[in-house]
């Protein structure tokens, strides 16, 4: 088993050399899950959901930066664990936001009290003063933000890579529920005739007329707005096309002669469509439908939340950051709507080619 195992890995290096469009796919893909694992160790601001609020430094442009005074807070309490459990409770959760940051274009430390001027907007500051020993330590850090800030001067670049999660996860749930609900269906409409397919068929064309974000809208209303809701609305409106291939898939299996054989051994018709058909049907739909249900699904999922229905604040999605910053495309600000925009983007195509890679 090892062998074959790493006889496959070699195969699919091959293939991913000799075809460019799946190589490109592939590497969206994997740096995609690779951020979406590691957001909360690569991005600048760590905290839950990358939610620092600075208003001060609200809807500034890719590029900015300050300095900031750290005053310590008092409502999170310490946490004491260490080790390895908390390094997987920070690459899970993020790490408590313990300091209040104040924005400041210059400060200077005299018997121990640091003097600031505080940064209220472009050109206005006002004198502050505090004693060393209610800061933090350091006291004061100096920010770039490589991508701007929004309008409540959260990071937006945090917010992105932290946003990731979402879109990759709505894909992974989405198609996992698509794949159950399609599968099935499709191989009982293909495999018995009369009723059963009738039925099917109709379910199918049913769902099939209806567009699919009005269906979202539907199954998100009933379900509720939030986190899992979505995904499930999105994985729900989203099996017809699996049901619909695998029914002609298994269509054309079941005349086929190993199907015959297990008749005439007396298996029964479950352990016929799920350990004989499935598996000989199962590679073009896993590949190709559950990467084009993935991309689609990411797109879904960025409209409910453009449209309020979706993921709800604080969470960071994609969707969320476009709707909240989509007034800036036409000032002088266009890439704190457009960074998230792109990267939904990006995302889609690379599903798009490794699924037709």
């Amino acid at each position: 088993m090892p062998a074959q195992f790493g006889k496959h890995i070699k195969n699919f290096g091959k293939l991913i050399f000799q075809n460019k469009s799946l190589a490109v796919g592939f590497v969206i893909v994997t740096m995609a899950i690779f951020i979406a694992l590691f957001a909360y160790i690569i991005a600048p601001d760590a905290t839950a959901n990358a939610n620092r609020m600075i208003p001060e430094i609200g809807s500034k442009p890719p590029g900015f930066s300050i300095s900031l005074l750290r005053m310590p807070t008092d409502t999170i309490p310490l946490n004491r664990e260490k080790g390895i459990l908390h390094f997987f409770h920070v690459l899970y959760n993020g790490k408590p936001d313990r300091y209040r940051y104040i924005p400041v274009t210059a400060y200077y430390l005299h018997n121990d009290t640091v003097f600031a001027k505080k940064y209220i907007d472009d050109g206005i500051t006002a004198a502050i003063q505090s004693p060393l020993k209610t800061l933090g330590q350091p006291f004061a850090i100096h920010r770039h933000f490589y991508l701007g800030t929004d309008t409540f001067g959260r990071d937006i670049l945090s917010r992105l890579l932290i946003g990731t999660r979402i879109s990759l996860a709505v894909g992974f749930i989405a198609v996992a529920i698509s794949l159950t609900i399609g599968i099935v269906l499709g191989l009982f409409a293909g495999y018995f005739d009369g009723k059963t397919d009738a039925i099917i068929r109709w379910c199918i064309n049913v769902i099939w007329s209806i567009p699919t974000l009005l269906l979202v809208f539907a199954v998100t209303l009933l379900l509720g707005k939030g986190f899992w809701q979505v995904f499930i609305a999105v994985g729900l409106t989203m099996w017809v096309n699996v049901a619909h291939m695998v029914r002609g898939q298994t269509l054309a299996a079941k005349t086929l002669d190993y199907v015959t054989a297990a008749k005439v051994l007396g298996f029964g018709n479950l352990r016929i469509l799920f350990k004989h058909i499935l598996p000989n049907i199962a590679a073009p739909v896993i590949v190709v439908i559950a990467s084009n249900n993935f991309a689609g699904a990411i797109v879904i999922e960025a409209g409910l939340s453009f449209l309020g229905i979706g993921v709800q604040p604080p969470q960071p999605s994609w969707g969320l950051m476009i709707k909240e910053n989509y007034n800036f495309i036409i000032t002088h600000q266009p890439a704190l709507a457009l960074a998230p925009g792109i990267a939904i983007m990006l995302l889609v195509v690379g599903f798009n080619l490794l699924g037709n890679g």
